[in-house]
């Protein structure tokens, strides 16, 4: 039985979703111990931009239920988007009646050295440490402990919609922001198909940005999506129209899930 699951499980991981729903669905991680933070004020515009290449949070959804993960779980930013169960453990700061609060990695928590990794340097690894949004910070916990114990655990990214995809570059060098990325929430691999062209293997930037370099100017674009958690593949097609340009977000109707 246990050798008839995993070869069940593999080959969900290999299916390629070709315009269809996807079929593997991400299941939430068991509890593990960290310590959260916040950073910002209550109107969470510190936490604007971020190392994943979000930008406006508020307008490309993510809204003030965000965090900035230590290095240890940022992942060099394969782990921008991914969505984290939290709750106060242990603490007199815990507000007793919240079981927890969901938050997206947006930001990356940087090491500081200067400080000691128990009184400070709260991101040094290999902590495992969650900077929230103020916001979120106070769902769980009262904002004047400043940092409190938690549990967390990796749960499926609940999104409105399908993937999106934020253009920048020029004519000779695309870069591909992909947000709204349900299921896992991350990115390992991504390709991108003009068409005039084949398939076109794009490079990671950093964060949850894709590059390539080549001229797709004057071609419709669609793109082939792997998620770094469950390795399975999504292809949409014609995201972008032929007069694409850059600085313009462009969506799809599908998702991981």
């Amino acid at each position: 039985m246990a050798s008839t699951c995993t070869l069940l499980f593999a080959f969900t991981m290999m299916l390629t979703i070709m315009g269809e729903p996807a079929v593997a669905v991400f299941r939430p991680s068991r509890w593990a111990l960290a310590h959260a933070t916040f950073y910002g004020d209550e109107t969470a515009s510190a936490t604007m931009g971020g190392a994943c290449g979000y930008g406006n949070l508020f307008q490309n959804g993510y809204g003030t239920d965000t965090a900035a993960l230590s290095s240890t779980l940022f992942n060099n930013g394969y782990a921008c988007g991914t969505c984290y169960q939290i709750k106060c453990y242990q603490s007199s700061a815990c507000y007793k009646n919240v079981a927890f609060t969901t938050v997206t990695a947006t930001n990356l928590c940087p090491p500081n050295w200067s400080q000691p990794s128990d009184n400070g340097g709260w991101c040094n690894p290999p902590r495992v440490h969650f900077d929230m949004a103020k916001p979120a910070f106070m769902k769980i916990a009262q904002w004047k402990a400043g940092i409190v114990p938690v549990l967390y655990r990796r749960v499926p990214c609940q999104r409105k919609g399908g993937l999106r995809f934020s253009f920048q570059g020029n004519g000779y060098w695309l870069l591909v922001y992909v947000m709204n990325v349900g299921g896992g929430g991350d990115i390992a691999n991504m390709w991108v198909k003009g068409s005039r062209t084949g398939w076109i293997r794009m490079s990671h930037n950093w964060g949850a940005s894709y590059q390539a370099f080549a001229t797709l100017g004057g071609q419709s674009l669609s793109f082939r999506i792997t998620s770094y958690t469950t390795r399975e593949t999504i292809i949409a097609w014609n995201v972008a129209p032929s007069n694409w340009n850059v600085g313009l977000t462009y969506s799809t109707t599908l998702n991981f899930r």
